[in-house]
């Protein structure tokens, strides 16, 4: 495909591929592509299946503009939720750290939001830290590779006023029942929570109190029907537990506070 250059001709194309925003879509392609071969380009990796934030290069995320680079975790809509709850409940916060952090969407959503904050971002998956380096750099913030806390300067233990993880809570069994997507193109790491999808959930929340501040909070998305087992596992931490809802973005977070 070599000769796209109108919206109808793009929106055809997208339809024909069983992209459901077809017009939603092809505006967005068609505004970011700067010339007629890129934008062909980028239809055919649309077409092929792959993640429209992909193939346009970012994401809207909580009125920010995210850098999303191909195998980075794509984040979601209902994850706004999240950082929304973690404003209302540490509005004070000083020092913010993004686990998990995917294209670090997260951190840099609060620190937008916050304004003069310590930030750091950590992921396992040293693609999704590169990719968060270069988002969290306009507000001074720091990028770790690592395994969760390990990941984590020492100095921050106990200093950690919003701890935000939107770890991965797909259950291993149903990792190949998600859209072609997200199974083809986000890495494994940062959707399989393990037998029930509670695995990583649980080491954050049994981590989460010796690197928090007193009065600090840990929040994670979770799914309605883990949501229970996720508020048990905070509350076995010794975390000041609440579950907030949002039946509009289908968004479930479990909030813990070190007392």
């Amino acid at each position: 495909m070599t000769s796209l250059s109108d919206t109808t001709a793009v929106v055809s194309a997208l339809r024909a591929a069983g992209c459901v925003f077809a017009e939603d879509e092809a505006e967005l392609i068609l505004a970011t592509a700067r010339t007629p071969d890129e934008l062909a380009a980028m239809v055919d990796r649309r077409a092929s299946g792959r993640p429209l934030e992909h193939v346009l290069g970012w994401a809207g995320f909580h009125g920010l503009r995210v850098l999303v680079e191909p195998g980075v975790f794509v984040p979601r809509r209902r994850t706004e939720f999240l950082v929304d709850q973690a404003l209302a409940q540490a509005p004070g916060a000083s020092v913010v750290v993004d686990l998990c952090c995917g294209s670090g969407a997260v951190g840099a959503a609060l620190a937008a939001a916050l304004g003069d904050v310590e930030l750091h971002a950590a992921d396992i998956d040293p693609a999704a830290v590169g990719c968060a380096r270069r988002n969290i750099a306009p507000y001074g913030g720091h990028a770790h590779a690592g395994d969760l806390f390990d990941a984590l300067p020492a100095t921050l233990r106990g200093r950690i006023g919003i701890l935000a993880a939107n770890v991965p809570y797909v259950p291993s069994g149903e990792v190949g029942l998600l859209p072609a997507e997200a199974r083809d193109h986000e890495p494994l790491v940062a959707l399989d929570g393990g037998g029930d999808g509670l695995d990583v959930l649980r080491r954050v929340a049994a981590g989460a109190p010796q690197w928090l501040a007193p009065g600090g909070c840990v929040l994670v998305e979770t799914s309605e029907r883990q949501a229970d087992g996720a508020v048990e596992a905070f509350s076995r931490a010794g975390l000041a537990t609440r579950l907030a809802v949002s039946q509009e973005l289908y968004a479930n977070v479990v909030i813990g506070v070190r007392p």
